[in-house]
C-alpha cells in the first residue's frame, strides 16, 4: 500500500509539472471584464503586443458607438542580430470583426504592399527595434495606417453590440541565416460598443 501511494503522488506530480509551463505558441483573450485591456508576450527575443486603442490612442475594449477603433498589433525585436519576417501572417483574417452570431462585418484593412506590389513582402527589422501594424476601422487623417497594411476604402461604424477581433497565424522569421517560427499565435479581443 505504501508503494501504491508513493507511485500515485509521483504519478500526480509528474503530471502537475509536465503541463506547468508550455511555451507551443502564443495565447491570448481579453474583453471587457479583464483588468488588462492589452494582451503582451515574449516568446524567444521577440515581444508580441495586441490592443485595440480608443480616440484618445489608449487601449481599450469598450467604446463609444460612432468612435473609431485602432487596431494594434506590434512586434519587437529583442534580439542581437536583425530579423526578416515575411508577412504571411497578415492573413484574410488579421483585424477581421464578428459580431453577434460570428456575423463577418469586415476587416480594417484593404491590402498589403499596395505602393510596391513587385517587391519583395518582407519586414526588416532591426535588433531591438518595433513593428507597429496600426490600422483604424474608420478611414482617419488622425490614425494613419501602418504599412505594408493599405485601407483603400472605409467600413460602416459599428453600431451597438458585442463584437471580437482574432489574430491567428504562425510567426515565421529568420535571423543570423536560419529560419525560425513561432507557431499557434491565437490572440482574441471581445469587445462593446455602447
Amino acid at each position: 500500500m505504501k508503494y501504491f501511494i508513493l507511485f500515485l503522488t509521483a504519478l500526480l506530480f509528474a503530471g502537475m509539472t509536465a503541463c506547468g509551463d508550455s511555451t507551443d505558441g502564443l495565447l491570448g483573450d481579453i474583453s471587457p471584464d479583464t483588468e488588462s485591456q492589452v494582451i503582451e508576450k515574449e516568446i524567444d527575443g521577440i515581444a508580441f503586443k495586441f490592443c485595440l486603442l480608443n480616440r484618445q490612442g489608449e487601449p481599450a475594449t469598450v467604446f463609444n458607438e460612432g468612435d473609431n477603433i485602432v487596431f494594434s498589433f506590434s512586434f519587437k525585436n529583442n534580439l542581437k542580430d536583425n530579423i526578416s519576417i515575411p508577412t504571411q501572417f497578415i492573413n484574410e483574417n488579421f483585424y477581421r470583426v464578428y459580431g453577434n452570431n460570428n456575423t463577418d462585418m469586415g476587416k480594417a484593412w484593404t491590402g498589403t504592399w499596395c505602393l510596391f506590389v513587385m517587391q519583395t513582402k518582407i519586414i526588416e527589422l532591426p535588433a531591438h527595434e518595433t513593428k507597429e501594424l496600426n490600422c483604424p476601422w474608420l478611414y482617419s487623417e488622425v490614425f494613419k495606417v501602418d504599412y505594408p497594411l493599405c485601407k483603400g476604402g472605409d467600413n460602416n461604424p459599428l453600431s451597438k453590440g458585442e463584437y471580437f477581433t482574432s489574430l491567428h497565424f504562425d510567426f515565421v522569421y529568420t535571423v543570423d541565416g536560419k529560419q525560425k517560427s513561432i507557431e499557434n499565435v491565437n490572440l482574441n479581443i471581445n469587445f462593446k460598443i455602447q
